[in-house]
């Protein structure tokens, strides 16, 4: 069974365990890392067994994945941010984005109404910005709580947008499993990343002392608290209001004809 993630510390966090053979299981899992945007196209082709998504891209998965009620990053106060060397209006602006198909992005044509979308690595956002190759730029992971030591200011907080609107969490990413894998397989492997999820919970420093491989120049401090803002209650199991917001997301989508609703089929 091939499982894909990304090389971020949250994503390190939660797969400490399955990846270290602490959690035990018949399954032979093999791990596979890449950035978001390159799963969410490998997602596409339906080469993964079980992977990281963005939840605006499940909307064009629907019928090759379902989505595990476990490993969800769920933004509750905080969630994606455009910055720019100085505050600015950014209709119209050229802005970097992390990737086509990811939730940030999605987010912010609900925010914008006109804005010319310059597609590149999210790890390369706050560097294009800096040399002004881009207007702004629109971070995920930890250029989040990073930024500011680059000497920008945050323009737009999706989180706000988000939770004026809706006032719920703010589903940013899942965890799927393909289809045709038997049903025992995908039973077992949700069991798998629940535990996984679990001990790391249980056991923060050991599990963030892993993560550390994918800090990308942060320190131990920033890593655990980047880590802990994504890897918490609703990555555990996904409560009721999480799936209401990946509906609401879906719905506002559809109203402003950028995609069409899909079903929500999720694993619990």
């Amino acid at each position: 069974m091939i499982v894909a993630h990304t090389p971020d510390a949250d994503d390190a966090f939660m797969f400490y365990a399955m990846v270290s053979g602490k959690v035990k299981t018949r399954l032979k899992i093999e791990h596979l890392i890449e950035d978001i945007e390159t799963l969410n196209r490998m997602a596409f082709e339906g080469k993964l067994d079980v992977t990281a998504l963005s939840v605006h891209a499940y909307a064009y998965i629907d019928d090759k994945y379902r989505i595990l009620s476990a490993g969800a990053s769920v933004g509750d106060g905080y969630g994606p941010i455009v910055v720019a060397k100085k505050d600015m209006e950014l209709e119209g602006k050229r802005i970097a984005i992390p990737g086509k198909y990811t939730t940030a992005t999605l987010l912010l044509k609900l925010a914008l109404d006109d804005f010319d979308a310059v597609e590149m690595r999210f790890d390369r956002i706050i560097d294009a910005v800096k040399m002004e190759k881009v207007d702004a730029g629109l971070l995920i992971h930890e250029g989040q709580i990073t930024f500011e030591m680059h000497n920008l200011v945050k323009v737009l907080d999706l989180w706000e947008f988000w939770h004026e609107r809706t006032g719920l969490p703010l589903p940013l990413g899942v965890n799927v499993i393909r289809r045709d894998i038997p049903d025992d397989d995908q039973r077992e492997f949700l069991r798998v990343m629940k535990d996984s999820i679990k001990y790391a919970l249980e056991n923060v420093d050991e599990a963030i002392n892993y993560a550390m491989k994918y800090s990308r120049g942060m320190n131990k401090e920033l890593v655990k608290r980047f880590a802990t803002m994504y890897v918490n209650e609703y990555t555990y199991e996904m409560p009721i209001n999480v799936v209401k917001a990946m509906e609401k997301l879906f719905e506002m989508a559809e109203k402003r004809k950028i995609l069409k609703k899909p079903k929500l089929d999720i694993l619990f």
